[in-house]
């Protein structure tokens, strides 16, 4: 597994994604028993960073990550595991109960990465971050984050946290390069400030095309796999891949050892 190093801290290129495990908006119960299979077979892969949100699934996302981690055979500081505020929690008493709601629910002493999942409206950053700060001092979050904020905002986080902010996750995929094109990526690379891109296959809707295909063939892997050794070969990025499918699990945790030339690497960024 190649990895990122950030503030000393070293991170697995590819990660899991929790969003759909639980659930989505609500929880649906009947994905329970699949949900903790795909959880499993993530730990029993190797993957080492998972990724949640109290909005996945209400907060049931936050409850199976943290039931899966319980029963696996993985120490809890032999994880990386990250969660994210609402919106709607961002006045400074709402975050202290939603990061104590979040914990609760992982059944975890604190989470290692903790982010402003959306920006929004009217929202005083300011009032945020004295909560956001707080949580850090306090060892409840180890590290602060933000989640689809522009460039605008991650200058404001960037001015307003108190740790350096360490990662900005936001889209990114072979077919969607929007935080390529407003500056976001390059920002964080010349920042020093890990970028971490969900969707990176399009949620499995990756259109095939004739170079993905004759590149997929060529290293006898699938187009998802190329898609995701695409996106890891940028400096600072990682990614956070999700399925229930065990076999592809086992493929995006294996698309991390793919090595594409400098070429491939051109005809998908220019394609």
């Amino acid at each position: 597994m190649k990895h990122e190093t950030i503030n000393s801290i070293t991170l697995p290129k590819i990660g899991f994604g929790a969003w759909r495990i639980g659930g989505n908006s609500s929880p649906d119960h009947a994905l329970d028993s699949k949900s903790l299979t795909a959880l499993r077979s993530a730990l029993e892969v190797g993957y080492a960073h998972f990724d949640t949100a109290e909005k996945y699934a209400d907060g049931h996302s936050e409850e199976l990550v943290g039931e899966a981690v319980r029963v696996s055979a993985k120490k809890r500081e032999e994880l990386f595991i990250t969660t994210k505020v609402t919106p709607s929690h961002l006045k400074y008493d709402d975050v202290l109960k939603a990061c104590e709601n979040s914990l609760r629910r992982l059944k975890m002493e604190y989470v290692d990465l903790y982010l402003i999942h959306w920006p929004g409206t009217g929202v005083k950053y300011e009032e945020t971050f004295r909560a956001l700060n707080k949580l850090a001092r306090d060892g409840k979050v180890k590290h602060l984050g933000v989640s689809n904020f522009n460039l605008k905002l991650l200058k404001q986080a960037r001015e307003l946290s108190e740790t350096p902010i360490f990662t900005n996750q936001v889209p990114f995929s072979v077919s969607d390069r929007s935080y390529v094109d407003n500056g976001v990526l390059e920002y964080c690379q010349q920042n020093d400030i890990l970028f971490t891109a969900y969707s990176p296959v399009d949620e499995g809707k990756l259109s095939s095309n004739k170079t993905l295909e004759t590149i997929a063939k060529a290293h006898n892997a699938s187009i998802f796999q190329i898609a995701l050794a695409w996106v890891i070969s940028h400096p600072r990025v990682i990614t956070i891949p999700m399925s229930f499918n065990p076999q592809h699990i086992q493929e995006n945790f294996d698309a991390a050892e793919l090595e594409l030339s400098k070429s491939e690497i051109a005809q998908l960024t220019n394609g």
